[in-house]
């Protein structure tokens, strides 16, 4: 492709700033040509927001983004390349199939769906139409965990032995108030899914393919559906022990956002609110990365971070060069697997393994 690639944007709620931000950063690579939600004034809002970005970058809009209402409309009135989905979690298969079937290019945001079957039938309708389907998981691209990566696949931890995830965040009754499908199992799931997902992306990244789980959640404090508090044990194949611990009840504000690994000849430990600040890195043998780590702390605007704009990066890359995606509809499934496996495991009080029975 060469010339820039046509997005439209589907939801225009919480995240979707992230995905505006990063159309603007890549105003040469992209023009955002659309935004749809079924409330206007956030659609507009959305406007708005990419026209002040690309003002502070001295960058003028020739032709402003379409607003609708309707995605399908949207889709069948606008020549688009790429359609990024920040809908409710439920919902992203569903519109993801439909941006697919007219033969666009689908990035949606995580979970990819809130059930294995939708998942599927996504990636099959991706693959049916010769369309790529992109899975934002932008925590990898965080500085901290890309060196963090290359550690275990230097294997300068030798033999793994646990992995510790904590996932300590408060959201109020107000958070969940504010929309009607927040802490639903159909549109949202809970703290696992909604909060948490992306660190249960990451620990089974570094951790490889899953054996087992045992988890147990609760509703303690929040009016809605789905869990506010749990702790998963996972149990990964190549014997590594992991423990998750996640709570949206975190007193008075997000707290910690962590992940340790423990192995014979090294100890790693990142933190901050979002996995954002190198607390322990220390090794056995010494290697050239012990002096870059030290600069990669940061400190991010909110839990996001700043890993959409390299995703964007990836997506690019990826429709223009033909490079290899990230993350894709396969690799989003992994993780929506094992998050599946725990609720079950709460659910049934017993020990489930990986691959879940359809």
């Amino acid at each position: 492709m060469d010339r820039k690639i046509r997005l439209g944007i589907i939801g225009c709620g919480r995240i979707s700033y992230k995905h505006i931000e990063a159309a603007s950063n890549f105003f040469n690579d992209i023009e955002l040509v659309s935004v749809c939600d079924v409330i206007s004034d956030k659609a507009e809002q959305k406007v708005k927001e990419y026209v002040d970005y690309l003002s502070k970058q001295k960058k003028d809009v020739s032709t402003l983004p379409s607003i609708y209402m309707d995605y399908e409309k949207m889709l069948d009135n606008e020549q688009l390349d790429l359609v990024s989905i920040c809908t409710p979690s439920g919902l992203h298969p569903i519109h993801g199939i439909s941006v697919a079937k007219r033969g666009i290019n689908v990035l949606t945001e995580k979970p990819m769906a809130t059930n294995l079957k939708l998942a599927d039938d996504l990636i099959r309708t991706c693959d049916e139409n010769k369309v790529k389907l992109f899975v934002v998981k932008q925590n990898r691209l965080n500085t901290t965990m890309q060196y963090l990566k290359k550690a275990i696949d230097k294997n300068r931890f030798g033999r793994i032995y646990m992995m510790l995830v904590n996932v300590l965040w408060t959201r109020p009754q107000s958070y969940y108030d504010e929309s009607t499908w927040r802490g639903t199992w159909e549109f949202d799931g809970g703290a696992f899914m909604n909060q948490a997902s992306h660190y249960f992306d990451l620990i089974e990244w570094f951790g490889g393919p899953v054996e087992y789980v045992t988890a147990a959640t609760a509703t303690m404090a929040r009016r809605i559906e789905t869990e506010d508090t749990g702790s998963a044990i996972i149990k990964f194949r190549n014997g590594i022990m992991g423990n998750v611990n996640v709570t949206m009840l975190t007193y008075p504000k997000n707290l910690e956002g962590s992940i340790t690994v423990i192995g014979e000849k090294g100890t790693v430990r990142i933190g901050g609110v979002a996995i954002n600040k190198v607390e322990k890195w220390e090794f056995a043998e010494p290697d050239e990365d012990d002096i870059k780590v030290l600069d990669s702390n940061y400190e991010p605007p909110n839990i996001y971070g700043f890993g959409h704009t390299g995703y964007y990066e990836n997506v690019i890359d990826v429709l223009k060069n033909g490079s290899k995606p990230s993350t894709d509809g396969r690799g989003g499934r992994k993780s929506l697997e094992l998050i599946l496996a725990l609720y079950k495991s709460s659910r049934e009080g017993r020990t489930i393994h990986i691959p879940l029975d359809l």
